[in-house]
């Protein structure tokens, strides 16, 4: 008994800092992927202008 919660000790700290780590990132990551997205048509716009 005293192994199993060891090991729980042990592996449920750093699978609770991934799991917040994971929810505060993946919200930035959106506001990244739209940001590329706007950057991908401004430049194909500019692409366009160029003689």
């Amino acid at each position: 008994m005293e192994t199993i919660l060891q090991a729980v000790a042990n592996v449920g700290f750093p699978i609770a800092v991934c799991s917040y780590l994971l929810i505060r990132i993946e919200g930035k990551l959106e506001i990244l992927a739209e940001s590329i997205a706007g950057l991908t048509s401004v430049v194909a716009e500019k692409r366009r202008d160029v003689p």
